[in-house]
């Protein structure tokens, strides 16, 4: 008589408890990489992989990825897809207690923690695409206060059009004893720079440019715990090793422009200003301002330095700032927004205004800038 043999049962193959601050704070700083409106759908999940002692996240929209972890107890190893916006929202809501995450069969996952239980439906993990390796050789040590400074010196002036491709990144020039970086739109160009720095494993010059969305991101990843990053290039790929956190980002191609023919050569007016006075006097009057040019009008008076602004539709205003000058009187007008980013980055100190002529490009400098040698080129508009 044959002998009946059981169907074997399906064994779920990863089963994790987790705390929920620890992965909370992954899944906060995983955001911004995910993929919102994609029509690939795997890219709206996150990457689960249990192994040892940890739970690792990846996130990715194939041009960007962030690769994270946090300690977990783990049952099983293993590894799942949950869909990443859900998972966040939801893992905000629960209490602050263990979070108990497993694999359940045709890929859905059971979440429970406290008195909730929750399955979500996720996808195959072989749909998830694989990522790029970090480099074994040629890592470059990068102090993190000084990325994180610069970026937040320069990554305003990026181009927003998509077809300006080589413009949608800030260039990353590296040399054995300094690190600039230079972001324009073609109106507007920050460009700073930090000697004596020592850069290992750096001969010549390095340029490399970054991408927006990867300025965003490791602006949010160089929080003040972070000494150092390490970074690394190959052909197609950025590496950004930020503590136990790995960003990675496809590389933009392409030629940067020409940035130093941009640079003021024959200044003849420097004003010396406070920043947040100057800061506010421009906040008033672009109330003022058309919508559409943000055009604010500076005018160079002896001892003065007025700012106006008018619009058929909403009037006009004038505010006027003490200044030591007494050349001739010149206007010039100004995208008010280009010089609000710039005080905003510079902070409240004495910033110097330098200026040739109406028609020229002015320029804006912090008065003081031992550190960084910080220079804000704008445009001027017809007025």
């Amino acid at each position: 008589m044959p002998v009946e043999v059981a169907p074997a049962v399906a064994t779920s193959t990863m089963e994790i408890t987790v705390g929920k601050f620890e992965l909370l704070r992954e899944l906060t700083a995983t955001q911004g990489v995910v993929e919102r409106k994609t029509t690939i759908p795997i890219l709206s999940n996150y990457l689960f992989e249990a192994s040892g002692d940890k739970l690792s996240l990846t996130a990715t929209d194939l041009d960007l990825s962030l690769r994270t972890s946090c300690n977990a107890k783990v049952k099983k190893e293993g590894a799942c897809t949950i869909p990443a916006r859900k998972l966040y929202d939801y893992v905000k809501l629960l209490p602050d207690a263990d979070i108990t995450i497993r694999l359940l069969d045709n890929h859905w996952v059971s979440i429970r923690c406290g008195r909730s239980n929750t399955k979500m439906v996720g996808m195959a993990k072989s749909n998830f695409p694989g990522l790029p390796v970090f480099p074994s050789a040629g890592a470059i040590k990068i102090p993190a206060g000084v990325l994180r400074s610069m970026i937040a010196k320069t990554g305003f002036a990026i181009a927003s059009e998509e077809s300006r491709y080589t413009l949608n990144g800030a260039l990353m020039v590296l040399k054995p004893e300094s690190i600039t970086m230079v972001a324009t739109d073609g109106h507007r160009l920050a460009h700073v720079e930090r000697s004596g720095e020592k850069f290992d494993g750096v001969s010549g010059e390095m340029k490399t440019l970054i991408p927006k969305k990867a300025m965003d991101e490791l602006k949010s990843l160089l929080d003040s715990d972070i000494e150092t990053i390490d970074f690394a290039k190959d052909e197609s790929t950025l590496f950004f090793r930020v503590g136990p956190r790995l960003l990675t980002s496809r590389q933009l191609t392409g030629q940067f422009p020409n940035y130093e023919a941009v640079l003021p050569k024959d200044i003849t007016k420097s004003i010396a200003l406070h920043g947040e006075e100057l800061g506010a006097a421009i906040a008033r009057v672009a109330q003022f301002a058309d919508e559409r040019s943000r055009a604010v009008r500076l005018r160079l008076e002896k001892g003065d330095l007025k700012i106006s602004a008018s619009s058929t539709e909403t009037g006009e205003s004038e505010d006027s700032i003490e200044i030591v000058y007494d050349g001739d009187p010149m206007a010039i007008g100004f995208n008010a927004q280009y010089l609000m980013d710039f005080i905003k980055a510079t902070g409240s100190g004495e910033v110097k205004l330098e200026l040739k002529d109406a028609q020229s490009a002015g320029q804006l400098r912090p008065a003081d800038s031992e550190d960084y040698k910080y220079r804000y080129i704008v445009m001027p508009m017809r007025i």
